[in-house]
């Protein structure tokens, strides 16, 4: 990924800092959002310490003037974005204990706004910044095709952004798909799952070595990862 400008949202922590770290120890300049300064401070710390080039814009998705702005910041002085990684989201509740039928209206609005919406607004915003050949993943997992029960508004949120998903790679040049890391060890997962940093390597390979025809419009998991670099 030399010389290739990357965005992750939500990229202060959890899965999104670790993509981060592992495209900019892949020679990516990578600029990061979320909407606590202290940790995207701290994320900035700990990536440059290790290696590579990290930059630091304080964004939240959910508004998509700040989501404008921070593409804009991505995109200044380069040849256009290259990657984009759609990761910002959060979760109202703990995975499992979150029956739809007993979910706020606010709960359910917030996720939808931040998981779905902010999605949209991402690649939206990010589209006229980007060249003819970047790539947009959309992280997502298996709770977006198969129902389980407790999953809430998260569920609902990850299949719709596996439509957007759909939707942007039939519209637009750029190539548009999903990664599906499964489960994460993340606030989101309550700790539940892999190291973050053992999955960001299926984020550098969909970014940047993934056949475009191949991805666009698709959905990549663990498994493609893995039986492709064996």
């Amino acid at each position: 990924m030399d010389g290739k400008t990357a965005v992750v949202t939500g990229g202060s922590r959890g899965l999104g800092k670790a993509i981060a770290a592992a495209y900019a120890a892949a020679g990516a300049h990578v600029v990061i959002c979320g909407r606590e300064q202290a940790d995207l401070d701290a994320a900035v710390a700990d990536i440059t310490d290790v290696a590579g080039d990290v930059t630091a814009v304080r964004a939240d998705v959910r508004d998509e003037f700040d989501v404008e702005r921070l593409m804009e910041t991505a995109a200044k002085g380069t040849d256009g974005i290259d990657v984009v990684v759609a990761n910002a989201a959060t979760i109202h509740g703990d995975p499992g204990g979150m029956p739809l039928a007993d979910e706020s209206y606010t709960a359910f609005d917030d996720t939808l706004r931040t998981n779905v919406r902010g999605v949209y607004a991402t690649v939206r915003e990010a589209l006229p910044h980007m060249a003819p050949d970047g790539r947009v993943l959309i992280p997502s997992g298996s709770v977006a095709q198969e129902a389980k029960s407790g999953m809430g508004s998260y569920a609902v949120s990850k299949a719709a952004a596996e439509a957007v998903a759909r939707g942007f790679a039939v519209d637009v040049e750029q190539a548009v798909g999903v990664v599906d890391p499964g489960l994460a060890a993340t606030e989101l997962t309550g700790g539940q799952g892999r190291d973050p940093a053992d999955l960001a390597g299926l984020y550098v390979w969909a970014a940047s070595e993934v056949d475009a025809a191949e991805f666009d419009g698709g959905r990549l998991t663990v498994r493609d990862w893995k039986k492709a670099t064996r």
